[in-house]
């Protein structure tokens, strides 16, 4: 096997080595959420470079990024001022541990992150990814019962939506309800309180999402009102599951649920992952709806796609339970190698500074208008059964059958075969099963925006409808 460094290369002598890399591919890396049976009878797309919200492969062709990377980039890629803020933090230091010790700009990163949250998230616990960053706001809602002053010992267990996502560790999976993801790892979880999620399009209910007046929380209150003796937190994806297709829920839904915590005593966890940093047009999904949850997650856009970095933020109440004499054996015992790493706080920082700089929300406002109306064009499209939208997250699920909303057989894989025919025609998206997803970069300018919606159209009529 080649021992030479490619990324030391000059992009413009890359392709040279495509087969050679294609081979190397193939025999040593495993990619996620892949099934490489698959994989690897096709030709990998090999990223090397980007420039603003495209992609460029190894053979020097360009692609708009249609889901961010993967739900993180925001200003686009290779921003000048956060390239800047990391090549000037790794000229300091990269690394040194937070246990027992601080550095810049964890506590001025700690600082912003308090400022831009809802009221009431006060203290700021780093982690490197969303999963970890539920995995700490599982332990930190579960130990907050054990040893604050009024212990309430018996709350041990979270509620959870059906279809929701919080991550692939088993603490998170434990907290997740998309069987394809989920089911085969139940011998190894423990078990929590699942209730149903507000899917208006294929409702449990089979009500009208128009006059319903949200009779699926019915069903939610009256699990949440027998068992919560024994729930320590509700955890929730505001306002859109992701993962499970954009499921977008009905306006208030996030509201309700923070009602009913506070009327049985449980604590509320957002989990911001995948909404927050301005997808859903506005910071973080619970602005919508003025909620303040009292443990917060956070990740993928906090570093503008640059770094793994993800923090949890709660409340002064959950903090103080964790206070004591050493020998009380309060603290929280948890801890990551890379907490707090200054090189990705820098880049954080850069990006909160760009949000201002560049004012990018202000700017969104009319580009998410403008996604809704490029997005009435898939109503035309013979199978496409709902389409999805909040802020710069959208889901287009597509069905064989638009009237029984019968979904198509799995071995058709109409999804991939949908965003490989996007691939074609200069655009990268990533399905999840048969629903299309588009999540742009912020930074993603109208008319990019059109292009990416001309392409996607094109695509699922030409899978779709031959």
């Amino acid at each position: 096997m080649t021992t030479k460094r490619f990324y030391k290369e000059p992009l413009s002598s890359l392709k040279t080595y495509y087969q050679e890399l294609e081979t190397v591919d193939k025999q040593c890396l495993w990619h996620p959420f892949t099934q490489m049976q698959e994989y690897v009878k096709q030709d990998p797309l090999i990223i090397v470079a980007g420039e603003g919200n495209y992609l460029i492969d190894i053979q020097g062709k360009r692609y708009l990024d249609g889901v961010s990377s993967l739900w993180v980039n925001v200003h686009g890629h290779n921003h000048p001022d956060i390239n800047e803020a990391i090549i000037s933090q790794v000229g300091r230091i990269s690394h040194s541990t937070l246990l027992g010790t601080t550095n810049i700009p964890a506590i001025e990163l700690s600082r912003r992150l308090v400022e831009i949250t809802p009221p009431g998230l006060t203290k700021v616990f780093y982690s490197e990814c969303g999963a970890t960053s539920v995995e700490i706001g599982l332990k930190l809602a579960f130990q907050y019962w054990q040893q604050r002053d009024n212990p309430r010992p018996k709350k041990i267990k979270f509620a959870y939506l059906q279809n929701s996502y919080h991550g692939d560790t088993l603490g998170s999976v434990s907290v997740g309800g998309i069987e394809l993801f989920h089911n085969l790892y139940q011998p190894l979880l423990p078990e929590h309180v699942c209730v149903p999620s507000p899917y208006c399009y294929r409702c449990f209910l089979s009500k009208n999402p128009d006059d319903c007046e949200m009779a699926c929380f019915e069903n939610v209150l009256s699990i949440v009102e027998a068992r919560h003796e024994e729930l320590a937190a509700f955890i929730i994806e505001p306002l859109v599951q992701g993962a499970a297709g954009m499921i977008v829920a009905p306006e208030g839904y996030l509201k309700k649920i923070r009602e009913i915590c506070d009327r049985f005593d449980i604590l509320l966890i957002a989990d911001e992952v995948a909404v927050g940093f301005g997808k859903t047009g506005r910071m973080f999904a619970c602005e919508h709806e003025s909620v303040s949850p009292d443990i917060m997650t956070m990740g993928k856009g906090i570093t503008g796609g640059y770094l793994p970095l993800a923090a949890t933020l709660a409340t002064d109440e959950i903090y103080e339970a964790f206070l004591g004499k050493q020998e009380e054996f309060k603290t929280f015992f948890h801890g990551h190698t890379y907490t707090g790493n200054p090189v990705t706080c820098a880049a954080a920082l850069a990006n909160l500074d760009i949000f201002e700089k560049e004012q990018t929300m202000v700017h969104l406002q009319g580009k998410v208008t403008r996604l809704q109306e490029l997005l009435t064009r898939c109503k035309s499209l013979k199978h496409v059964g709902d389409i999805r939208q909040k802020g710069f997250m959208v889901g287009i699920e597509l069905v064989s059958d638009t009237k029984t909303k019968e979904s198509y057989p799995y071995e058709e894989k109409v999804g991939i075969r949908v965003i490989q025919e996007a691939r074609k025609h200069g655009l990268v998206i990533r399905p999840l099963g048969d629903v299309i997803v588009l999540m742009p970069p912020l930074s993603t300018t109208e008319d990019q925006l059109r292009e990416i919606v001309d392409i996607t159209v094109a695509a699922i009529k030409t899978v779709t409808e031959g």
